[in-house]
């Protein structure tokens, strides 16, 4: 399905092998999650390799920072997590380019988020005021910050988990230099974790020279390997 709004970059609706949607970005060649399955990456990448050990080693708040709200799939899921769990999660997300209604209601989640509730929080999650804090189930806090990362001021000290899904290096190279990943060990609770589908030795490197401690684990459906990041304390 092509998409073209007036006032962001064409997009085409692609369904991916597990039947969840994803975003095609022809201007970069580029999809928004795996074409392998975009709900089994979002599980894998960000809730179990991330998410999932900060809540097993927290009794308290956790705080969440994701890069790239795009469809809003992290946030759904890390929110349906929220339902089963006694922690409060606080979700920052950063997103330059918010995507108009007509995309987000193109995706279809109703073909592959089965759960009337669910379907329901996608479209809160989207209809959210920019800038504010809005309480969206129990344990789940959202704030939606309209800004690109390296313009915004990030508190220090303060993340436990951070999502880390820019576009590929290749195609967003502004978002994977050595300040990006000094700006987020800064932002990052000692002990606190980044996760990302990327495996790139360059990545690596540049995360190691932030401070971070870093380790390759196996990726994803169609990935071999994905990273994941220490801020040690």
């Amino acid at each position: 399905m092509h998409i073209e709004p007036d006032d962001e970059p064409k997009v085409e609706v692609r369904v991916t092998q597990d039947g969840s949607s994803t975003l095609y970005v022809p201007a970069l060649d580029e999809h928004y999650h795996s074409t392998h399955g975009a709900v089994q990456e979002a599980q894998h990448v960000y809730l179990a390799a991330g998410l999932e050990s900060v809540l097993a080693a927290s009794g308290g708040q956790i705080q969440v920072l994701e890069i790239g709200f795009g469809t809003g799939l992290n946030a759904l899921l890390t929110l349906q997590r929220s339902l089963s769990v006694s922690q409060l999660i606080h979700y920052d997300t950063l997103e330059k380019y918010p995507l108009s209604t007509h995309v987000i209601a193109a995706l279809g989640v109703e073909r592959y988020i089965l759960n009337p509730e669910l379907q329901e929080f996608h479209y809160r999650l989207h209809a959210a005021p920019w800038d504010t804090a809005v309480r969206l189930t129990p344990h789940f806090t959202l704030r939606k910050h309209h800004a690109a990362l390296q313009e915004y001021q990030l508190p220090p000290s303060h993340y436990n988990v951070i999502y880390f899904d820019a576009f590929a290096p290749e195609k967003q190279p502004d978002m994977w230099t050595d300040a990006v990943f000094s700006q987020l060990f800064a932002a990052t609770a000692p002990g606190g974790i980044l996760t990302s589908y990327c495996a790139k030795g360059s990545f690596r490197r540049s995360l190691k020279a932030a401070g971070w401690v870093v380790e390759k684990i196996p990726g994803p459906p169609g990935k071999r390997e994905m990273t994941r990041a220490r801020k040690e304390g």
